[in-house]
């Protein structure tokens, strides 16, 4: 039985656990309780599967982590939760957020990278070789960056759009410049007409 077979099982078999109203935190040594009333319905190996997967999911830590409960097969109230329990809950989202961030901001930093080199090749006078030796690329795997980088552009009109529309702070003229200096007695530098150092 595959873990998703044993879920679709034990919300049929146990839908005030398993159903509905959220993930509840899961009375401890819930798997010998599943094979009491249920027996030989699930695999040892099966049911384990299914609930290291349910309670390594990142909303059954969530649901760990404010809870002050743990629930059994009816959906009743069957023990406290330790603040350990809670405590390493937390920990775990943090050091998954924390994974998500790096990766983030790795997909960001290569998306970057691809953009600068789809720039620089449009504009390059090198030969496809020194381009690719100056990029640190190999004349195979440039075309598939490339492609990669095109896509990514075409995905973004929308965020040039907004940016482009953005209104600009118009260049200070020149002769605004002039007139603020002659406002100043023409002197461009400090208080005695010296330049500044």
């Amino acid at each position: 039985m595959s873990p998703a077979a044993c879920a679709a099982k034990l919300k049929e078999l146990f839908p005030a656990l398993f159903v509905g109203g959220g993930v509840k935190p899961l009375k401890l040594r819930v798997q010998a309780d599943i094979q009491e009333r249920a027996p030989g319905v699930f695999t040892k190996a099966a049911l384990s599967a299914f609930l290291r997967r349910h309670t390594g999911s990142t909303s059954y830590l969530m649901a760990i982590s404010k809870a002050r409960t743990r629930f059994d097969l009816d959906g009743q109230p069957a023990g406290d939760l330790i603040d350990e329990h809670r405590a390493a809950a937390v920990e775990e989202l943090a050091r998954r957020r924390g994974l998500q961030q790096e990766r983030l901001d790795l997909e960001q930093a290569q998306a970057r990278n691809r953009a600068g080199l789809l720039h620089d090749f449009e504009r390059t006078t090198l030969t496809l070789p020194n381009f690719c030796a100056l990029k640190g690329v190999t004349p195979e795997e440039l075309p598939g960056l490339l492609e990669i980088a095109r896509q990514e552009a075409a995905a973004r009109p929308a965020e040039r759009e907004v940016r482009d529309n953005r209104p600009q702070h118009a260049p200070r003229s020149r002769e605004r410049t002039q007139e603020r200096d002659a406002g100043r007695g023409g002197r461009r530098g400090g208080a005695q007409g010296r330049p500044r150092t």
